[in-house]
């Protein structure tokens, strides 16, 4: 299948709202070209995860701040482009002093293969919380201390944890996953949630999502981490319109822990369909919630039993844990 590259430039203060809008849009991923951002990591204590930087991203430091994007150059693909084109209309419309930049984007079509290496520029190694390192499989790597290496490429669905939503689920998991633990993680994209819970020692996992391509990648990326076919199970469809599927999720007889790194509206709408699906002492953890609409994830999950446990924030982005009442 061929893609879309959408380059849209903005600013460093837009990458948050111009990323929302991506989401919002449906679409699963994306990368970020920041100069002030690249600068800032290598004079970090962690730039030496990389093993080199491409000189093109550090040649112009004045250049303008690019998100980069992929949608399938199909029905889906374009309907998603024309969401996004118009939260961005919105966007350049409300921002009355210029802080998002001019908002401009581009297209260009894109075959598999090349799209595939596209990403190989801004994609290297990264640690996350305490106990993980991600890393994709092009790149070397010599373990240092006791991090559980993770290795995922974008594939032909995104998800490389790289957005700070994927983090904080990651945080989260590697706090709370327990041995034998059975996790359902809805909207799998690239498996990337499956993978951390199950190399951080559950015993199952569970992955849904509406796309038949993220599936295909998410069973490459779990074979991929050494995982075998008997700890995981990936099923096609929409848990809030398909009743075939809520059943078959309903088989697994509850499970320990739900994860549903979406966006607002997807998490608000699956909401009266989760209790269900966990066991009495589960937990459900959210994600992809900008702060505006936080305290409106809160209400709406509280309201159908849960009772908020924890919180995590970065730059703007939430991930949220909660515990069913035993009310």
């Amino acid at each position: 299948m061929d893609w879309i590259e959408i380059t849209i430039k903005t600013t460093s203060e837009g990458v948050e709202p111009v990323a929302g809008l991506v989401l919002m849009a449906g679409i699963d991923g994306l990368v970020v070209d920041d100069p002030k951002d690249i600068r800032a990591y290598l004079e970090s204590p962690e730039a030496f995860l990389w093993d080199y930087v491409d000189e093109s991203l550090l040649a112009d430091p004045e250049r303008d701040t690019v998100v980069r994007l992929y949608v399938g150059d199909h029905a889906q693909g374009r309907r998603q482009w024309e969401a996004l084109c118009e939260g961005l209309d919105s966007l350049k419309e409300n921002d009355r002093e210029g802080l998002f930049g001019s908002l401009e984007w581009q297209l260009r079509g894109v075959k598999e293969e090349d799209w595939e290496n596209n990403w190989k520029a801004y994609f290297k190694p990264f640690p996350v919380g305490e106990k993980l390192l991600v890393k994709p499989t092009w790149e070397d790597w010599q373990e240092e201390g006791k991090r559980i290496v993770l290795e995922i490429d974008p594939g032909s669905s995104f998800g490389t944890g790289q957005h700070q939503s994927t983090r904080l689920c990651m945080e989260f998991l590697e706090e709370r996953i327990e041995a034998g633990m059975e996790l359902l993680d809805i909207g799998c994209g690239s498996g990337i949630l499956m993978i951390a819970a199950l190399l951080l020692g559950a015993g199952y996992a569970t992955g849904v999502d509406v796309a038949e391509n993220a599936l295909r990648t998410t069973d490459e990326n779990l074979r991929q981490n050494g995982i075998s076919p008997d700890r995981y199970t990936v099923l096609c469809g929409d848990l809030t319109t398909d009743g075939q599927l809520r059943e078959k999720l309903r088989s697994l007889r509850g499970v320990h822990l739900i994860t549903a790194n979406i966006v607002a509206d997807v998490i608000l709408s699956m909401s009266p369909y989760f209790p269900d699906l966990l066991k009495a002492e589960g937990k459900l953890l959210v994600s992809g919630v900008i702060d505006g609409r936080k305290d409106e994830v809160i209400r709406c999950v509280t309201q159908q039993g849960f009772i908020l446990e924890e919180q995590k924030c970065a730059e703007e982005w939430n991930a949220l844990l909660f515990s069913l009442s035993k009310h």
